[in-house]
């Protein structure tokens, strides 16, 4: 799997600070927030729990092939997800963008 630092995404998604907010927040809003957060944070737990489980593979901690493969693929499939997820609001952004107001 590739690197990915998934810690850089979850700060993206922080609230900003009142000063610099325009609108007030309200509730849907943070309430998408941080359901998005929280699924990064989950897919950011379920790499991390693949890496242990090779790493443990690795050095013979574990011997346990099928769960390592269980815990990559958990971590592939969240990941997948989670990009399909991006690109749909990436998406959804784009088309907001082209309407004419």
């Amino acid at each position: 799997m590739d690197k990915v630092d998934l810690n850089n995404l979850s700060r993206m998604l922080e609230p900003i600070p009142s000063a610099v907010r325009r609108e007030p927040v309200n509730a849907p809003q943070n309430a998408f927030g941080q359901a998005l957060l929280r699924s990064i944070n989950d897919v950011n737990q379920r790499h991390q729990e693949a890496e242990q489980a090779v790493e443990a593979l690795s050095t013979g901690a574990n011997r346990d092939l099928h769960q390592t493969m269980i815990a990559l693929e958990k971590a592939n499939i969240s990941f997948r997800l989670l990009m399909q997820v991006r690109n749909k609001i990436i998406s959804a952004y784009q088309e907001i963008m082209r309407m004419q107001i």
